[in-house]
C-alpha cells in the first residue's frame, strides 16, 4: 500500500499552496524546479511548512480539499500546531 501525503508550501510571496502527493521530497523539488503547479511557478522558491500522511489517495484528496477551505488564519494555526 502506497502512502499519500497532503502538504502545505510557503511561497516566496508568503502565500500558501496546498497539494497532495505520494512522494513529498520529489514533489517539493518539482515545485522548486518550476515543474509544479502554475501557482507556485510564479512564486519560487517554495518551502514545505506542513504535511500529513494517509493510507489512501482518496483520504489525502479529501483532506487536501478540507485544508483548501480553511481561512489563512486557520491554515497558519494548523502549520504552527505541530
Amino acid at each position: 500500500m502506497q502512502q499519500c501525503f497532503v502538504y502545505i508550501l510557503r511561497c516566496s510571496d508568503n502565500t500558501l499552496y496546498t497539494g497532495w502527493t505520494t512522494d513529498i521530497g520529489k514533489r517539493v523539488e518539482a515545485h522548486n524546479a518550476g515543474k509544479g503547479a502554475r501557482y507556485t511557478r510564479a512564486r519560487l522558491p517554495v518551502t514545505l511548512v506542513h504535511s500529513e500522511s494517509f493510507t489512501t489517495k482518496e483520504l489525502a484528496m479529501k483532506r487536501e480539499y478540507e485544508i483548501k477551505q480553511l481561512s489563512r488564519l486557520e491554515k497558519a494555526r494548523l502549520i504552527t500546531k505541530k
